[in-house]
């Protein structure tokens, strides 16, 4: 095994954490990470929770619903023309819930466009929350995995589109570190290992 970064867990001669700026954020992020993701150099779940101060990124395909003291109304960022079949109906999205951005928390699942599914399957917590669907997202910027649909965009895109929604303002700090991830061949450098 090659060292890797502790912060971003990459190999160390493909450490992104020269690519990280704090983006201030008033929306609670939970990004639920599947294991296979974890260490994958093309991955950005981890750019994204290392960028977004006081997130969480839990690893795993089973996850317990975390504590919520402070009641934040918990949205899942998840299409609904995703959903498979045996599913349960989503809970309608509550729009007088959503002001003010600081008392959401928005649920991010992060697994690749096959995977996903079978993480909101073995979660049915997942499965009976509000959706949020991302109104008109731009084409991905992501040209590391192709995307088999218009809306598959990486963790970090849609993170950023869902939080931009919800909190009615441009984060232009993330999409600068999408571009600058995609513009950088080394971050692909050592995937295994």
């Amino acid at each position: 095994m090659r060292p890797r970064c502790p912060q971003c867990l990459r190999p160390e001669r493909g450490c992104l954490c020269g690519l990280v700026q704090a983006v201030e954020h008033r929306v609670e992020v939970l990004i639920l990470q599947h294991p296979l993701e974890q260490f994958q150099a093309k991955g950005t779940a981890r750019l994204a929770h290392l960028c977004l101060p006081g997130s969480v990124l839990q690893v795993g395909e089973v996850h317990q619903r975390q504590a919520n003291p402070q009641g934040l109304y918990e949205l899942l960022l998840y299409p609904e023309t995703v959903v498979g079949q045996g599913l349960p109906p989503t809970t309608p999205l509550d729009e007088a819930r959503l002001r003010p951005p600081s008392g959401l928390r928005l649920i991010v699942i992060d697994g690749t466009w096959r995977k996903s599914p079978k993480m909101l399957h073995l979660n049915p917590w997942l499965q009976a929350l509000p959706r949020l669907a991302l109104q008109t997202p731009p084409p991905t910027q992501y040209r590391i995995r192709l995307a088999q649909a218009d809306h598959q965009l990486s963790t970090l895109e849609a993170t950023a589109l869902a939080l931009q929604q919800l909190e009615g303002r441009e984060l232009t700090a993330l999409w600068t570190v999408m571009q600058d991830f995609v513009a950088k061949p080394e971050a692909l450098a050592g995937q295994a290992g």
